[in-house]
């Protein structure tokens, strides 16, 4: 039928207008630790004499600029991935030849998993989420296998770090053939290690 390609695309647009408002609302935060330090992206971090400045924390700044400049590419990305998803919303047959091409290479709607779930723990804030063991992540909020550049999970420890406490759309391929999104909100204080469990 026509109307289930078409409906699909506007699915996939929706999921990444989400992660869009997710990765803004990431670089806001970042933004403000820059403003909390009264520095900007181009404050100088050393004084006249080529010393560290005291009056701020250069390391907080550092890195709050590594993140925003990190974020900013992914939401470039995503915006990107937004525009073809809309041109799908409005002529469907894009999306049917591009879906055709990928199937042959790669996992459902063209995403590779790039990590395996192993255990749960209970009453965790991954739990909470409806994450399963044996559950294949898909996608993590902004992140997608080509976020990563060796087996090291760092990309996604920093995702997590930076949005404590807010919702991010983990997508994941369950029983080999069904793709669920699930809402996650990494939090410490449920009991036990990490932001997930």
């Amino acid at each position: 039928m026509t109307l289930e390609p078409k409906e699909t695309a506007a699915d996939q647009v929706r999921a990444l207008m989400l992660q869009k408002d997710s990765i803004e609302n990431a670089i806001k935060h970042e933004l403000e630790t820059l403003k909390s330090n009264n520095c900007t992206m181009q404050t100088p971090l050393v004084d006249a004499e080529g010393f560290p400045r005291a009056d701020i924390d250069v390391w907080e700044v550092r890195h709050a600029r590594v993140r925003v400049i990190e974020l900013r590419n992914d939401l470039k990305a995503i915006i990107d991935s937004i525009h073809k998803g809309l041109q799908g919303v409005f002529d469907p047959s894009l999306v049917l030849d591009k879906e055709r091409e990928e199937s042959s290479s790669s996992g459902p709607q063209g995403l590779d998993p790039f990590a395996k779930v192993t255990g749960v723990a209970p009453g965790s804030p991954a739990a909470s989420a409806g994450l399963l063991r044996e559950d294949l992540i898909l996608s993590f909020g902004s992140l997608t296998k080509s976020s990563f550049s060796s087996s090291s999970l760092t990309p996604l420890a920093n995702l997590v770090n930076a949005n404590e406490n807010r919702e991010l759309l983990v997508r994941v391929l369950r029983s080999g053939d069904q793709v669920v999104t699930l809402t996650f909100v990494p939090r410490k204080g449920w009991g036990g290690a990490g932001l997930l469990g």
